[in-house]
């Protein structure tokens, strides 16, 4: 099992609606749930530093994911949409901003 952790920002500090947007997923997108599974995550967490406005996410994959393929994915593209509306920082493709983080330690 593979892990991958990123951030992405949260440029206007409303961790309440990106929470309550999050926590409907299944209710009004759940395509999004569905395309991540099959691409082959789980385990998908996402936290939240109020300090510095920053979303740490972390999830795991099969070995033989299409994770580079969710870019294409309609229901990605969907949720991508619905989430750009300044509540977190998006480039000129309309995907969030999302940096990905080198492990530097684990304990298994």
């Amino acid at each position: 099992m593979k892990q991958l952790a990123f951030k992405m920002n949260l440029s206007s500090g409303n961790v309440a609606e990106y929470t309550k947007r999050h926590n409907e997923i299944d209710q009004t997108h759940p395509g999004i749930s569905k395309a991540l599974k099959e691409a082959g995550v789980s385990n998908y967490s996402i936290f939240y530093d109020p300090q510095t406005k920053t979303l740490f996410a972390l999830w795991h994959m099969t070995e033989d994911n299409t994770t580079d393929d969710l870019v294409n994915n309609p229901a990605v593209k969907e949720w991508w949409a619905f989430m750009n509306d300044g509540i977190m920082e998006y480039n000129a493709e309309g995907q969030p901003v999302a940096v990905t983080l080198e492990r530097v330690f684990h304990l298994a």
